[in-house]
C-alpha cells in the first residue's frame, strides 16, 4: 500500500490545446468517473461507425458479401494492437460472448469441476456454472485474499487444481476488486496438470502494452470497448492450441466451414460497424498521446484520486479507507466505503444508480467479502477536478447516507 501523497497530474489536452474531453460526446452535466464499465467512444470513432452504417444502408446487397473481408482487416488491426498473430484472434461481441464460445468448444467432461475464483465477474461465472451443470459436475470457487501478492494468489489457485478439474476460469484484471492476478504463472501450472484455461481479460486491452506476452492459455477474452474506447460490441477472443479448432461463433452462418478464426468473420446480417470502427478508436489514442503516455497519465491520476478521496472519507469517518490490493491496476483503484454502504453487489449497483441520479456522477461501486468499495477507473478525458468534485461534494453525502443506513440497522442507500 502506498503511503505518500500523490501530486495532481497535469490534465491531457488535444493538439489544439482543448481539453481531452472535447474529443468525446460525453454529457458535460455528468462527471464521468466510471470508464471501466462501459467505456466511452471518441467522436472520430463514432463518426467512422456512422460513415460505415451509411455505406451499409446505401447498398446492403453489396455491403454484406464484402463484410467478411472488412472484418478480417479490422481483426488484423486489433491483433497488431494486442501484439498477437492475426490467426490467433477472432472478433466477438464482448468478453462474455467469447467465454461462451470457449465453453462450447470444450469436449464433454461428465462430472468434471469448473474452477473459478471469488474475484470472478458475475456473468462469466454464471456461464462457467452453466457449463458445469451441462457436464453434470460442479462449480468450485477459490478464495483469493484481496491483499494477496502474486505468490499467494498463485498458490491459492493452483492448490485447488485436481484430476477432476475440467476448466479453470481466471481473471486477468478483476472487475469488482480492481487487481491483477498472476495469470501467466497460474496458466503454466494448469498446463502442467492438463487443465484447460480460460482467461477473462475484459479490462486489459489498453491497460497492458502486450497483454498475452508469456501467457500460455487456451482461451483469452478482452473487451475493446472499455479502456480501448472502441464502440460497444467489440471484443477479442484469442485462442491457441488444439481446442481452438472446435471454436465456433455463437451464430452459425456461411462461414461455418472456414477454419478458425475466419469462420468468426461471417455472422450473417449483424451490424458489424462497431468492430470495423475499433481500429479508428485505438489509433486515435495512439496518434494523439501515445498509449504508453496515456497509461502513465491514467495511473498518475488514479494515484491522486485514490489519495484524495481516501483522505476525504477518513476525515469524515475517522476510519482508514485505504485498501491494500495485492496487485493493483494502474487505472483502477479501490477506496473503502463507510459501512454499511454497498455491502452486496445488489446494494452496490443501487448505490451507483442513486449517485448518478441524485449527485450527477457516473461512478462504480463494488462489493467483496461483505464490504463496499468505490472503484476508480480513470481515462484520458478525466482530470483531477473530476475527483476533487467527488471528494468535496459526494463524499459528505455518502457519509450521511451511511449514517442513516447504520441508524436504521439496514444496508442500502434509500
Amino acid at each position: 500500500m502506498r503511503t505518500t501523497k500523490a501530486p495532481a497530474p497535469e490534465p491531457l489536452t488535444l493538439p489544439d490545446g482543448r481539453p481531452a474531453a472535447a474529443a468525446w460526446t460525453l454529457d458535460p452535466a455528468i462527471r464521468h468517473l466510471n470508464h471501466g464499465s462501459f467505456g466511452a467512444v471518441p467522436r472520430c470513432a463514432q463518426e467512422e461507425q456512422n460513415r460505415l452504417r451509411q455505406q451499409m444502408e446505401a447498398s446492403p446487397v453489396r455491403w454484406f458479401p464484402e463484410l467478411p473481408g472488412r472484418v478480417a482487416a479490422a481483426r488484423t488491426a486489433v491483433a497488431a494492437f494486442l501484439r498477437v498473430p492475426p490467426g490467433d484472434l477472432a472478433l466477438v461481441p464482448n468478453a462474455s460472448g467469447g467465454a461462451s464460445a470457449a465453453h462450447l468448444a470444450l469436449p464433454p467432461r461428465p462430472g468434471a469441476e469448473v474452477l473459478v475464483t471469488d474475484h470472478g465477474y458475475g456473468a462469466v461465472t454464471m456461464g462457467a456454472a452453466r457449463l458445469a451443470r451441462r457436464w453434470g459436475g460442479s462449480l468450485r470457487t477459490v478464495h483469493v485474499p484481496l491483499d494477496a501478492d502474486a505468490d499467494t494468489a498463485e498458490e491459492a489457485v493452483t492448490a485447488a487444481l485436481g484430476s477432476s478439474t475440467g476448466l479453470l476460469v481466471i481473471d486477468h484484471i478483476t472487475s469488482a476488486t480492481a487487481r491483477w492476478l498472476p495469470v501467466a504463472r497460474i496458466a503454466a501450472a494448469a498446463r502442467e496438470r492438463g487443465v484447460p484455461v480460460l482467461v477473462d481479460g475484459a479490462h486489459v486491452p489498453g491497460l497492458a502494452e502486450e497483454p498475452l506476452a508469456g501467457l500460455d492459455c487456451d482461451f483469452w477474452v478482452g473487451n475493446l470497448h472499455k479502456f480501448g474506447c472502441a464502440p460497444r460490441g467489440t471484443a477479442a477472443l484469442v485462442a491457441r492450441g488444439p481446442l481452438r479448432e472446435d471454436l465456433h461463433p455463437l451464430i452459425d452462418s456461411w462461414g461455418a466451414p472456414d477454419p478458425y478464426p475466419e469462420r468468426f468473420d461471417t455472422q450473417g446480417t449483424v451490424d458489424a460497424t462497431g468492430p470495423l470502427a475499433a481500429p479508428t478508436a485505438l489509433a486515435f489514442v495512439e496518434d494523439t498521446w501515445g498509449w504508453s503516455a496515456a497509461r502513465a497519465y491514467l495511473s498518475a491520476l488514479a494515484d491522486y484520486a485514490e489519495d484524495l478521496i481516501g483522505a476525504a472519507f477518513a476525515e469524515l469517518t475517522g476510519e482508514d479507507s485505504r485498501v491494500d490490493v495485492g496487485m493493483p491496476v494502474g487505472a483502477m483503484r479501490l477506496v473503502r466505503l463507510p459501512a454499511p454502504l454497498g455491502a452486496t453487489r445488489v446494494e452496490a449497483d443501487a448505490l451507483r444508480d442513486r449517485v448518478g441520479r441524485e449527485l450527477g456522477v457516473a461512478a462504480a461501486f463494488t462489493s467483496f467479502g461483505g464490504t463496499g468499495y468505490f472503484r476508480l477507473s480513470t481515462h484520458v478525458y478525466n482530470t483531477p477536478a473530476d475527483y476533487e468534485h467527488f471528494a468535496e461534494r459526494c463524499v459528505p453525502v455518502l457519509g450521511e447516507w451511511a449514517r442513516r443506513a447504520a441508524g436504521r440497522g439496514t444496508r442500502g442507500t434509500s
